[in-house]
């Protein structure tokens, strides 16, 4: 959670007007449309995007998540590694994880062997990698706060002991 409440709304949909993000963050239309340009400007705001059901849309493409153990580097840890690994075009997401692997980094390919390709030929092959293990997606319940395959409630769930 930030600080800001109208970034806050922003993250739970993009997709609401100026005047109805002034209402929701009790602000004038003026002010929101600064704020967000601000944002906009500083990379506060990087992009907007829409949650897809793949499944609903056709989409067939394969998601793997990789679990990343590295070497540090001296005087940088794992920035540059972690920026070289961030920058191959089949990576949607890399991030710095505490435990046992320093890196998780979500991948896209059209097939299971493109991802493979990319691990054992790109990311495996990378000076500091030390090693990977590679999850791939089966089944999304839930992304960024929707609930995936799912009606929406009409009511209040009941209540049980």
């Amino acid at each position: 959670m930030t600080k800001e409440p109208l970034l806050e709304i922003l993250r739970g949909n993009a997709k609401y007007s100026t005047t109805e993000l002034a209402e929701l963050a009790s602000m004038s239309e003026a002010e929101v449309s600064e704020k967000v340009a601000a944002w906009e400007k500083d990379g506060t705001i990087l992009g907007y995007h829409a949650v897809v059901d793949r499944d609903k849309a056709g989409d067939i493409t394969c998601t793997a998540f990789i679990e990343v153990k590295l070497t540090p580097e001296r005087g940088g840890g794992f920035d540059r590694l972690a920026m070289r690994i961030a920058r191959f075009d089949q990576v949607s997401s890399c991030y710095l994880l505490s435990g046992g692997y320093d890196l998780m980094v979500t991948v896209d390919g059209k097939t299971l062997r493109e991802v493979a390709s990319f691990v054992s030929e790109k990311l495996a092959t990378v000076e500091g990698v030390l090693s990977t293990a590679t999850h791939f997606r089966l089944k999304t319940y839930k992304e960024n706060g929707f609930i995936f395959g799912v009606e929406k409630p009409e009511g209040r769930l009941s209540v049980s002991p």
